[in-house]
């Protein structure tokens, strides 16, 4: 089971926090949660990850479509603080050179 929180970070940056498994069954509300928020103007997200215990290709499937809708919007998504087995994933799948990891939500737009 997963749920999702979203907030507004102090530079106005919105924060989705996914907590429990990002998998098959989680990936299609979070890709439809972060095409919701695009399309409310909020062009600049964060998937903070630090809850978020584990993740398969169905998980960075939409974190990759929320990337895309992003970018195609003329903002950017940013990961944040992933937990060794979601750091790992990136890793073995070279999705850290797309999708680089901050230490935190706040510092993840820094020097943006």
């Amino acid at each position: 089971m997963i749920e999702f929180s979203t907030h507004k970070n102090s530079r106005g940056i919105t924060v989705v926090h996914p907590e429990g498994r990002l998998n098959m069954v989680a990936a299609p509300k979070l890709r439809e949660l972060i095409i919701d928020l695009i399309s409310a103007g909020e062009t600049q997200i964060v998937v903070e990850l630090s809850s978020t215990e584990f993740i398969d290709s169905s998980g960075l499937g939409a974190l990759i479509s929320g990337l895309k809708a992003a970018r195609q919007a003329g903002g950017d998504l940013r990961l944040a603080a992933p937990t060794a087995q979601v750091d790992t994933v990136l890793s073995l799948t070279n999705l850290n050179r797309v999708l680089k990891p901050y230490p935190s939500a706040d510092r993840a737009f820094d020097g943006d």
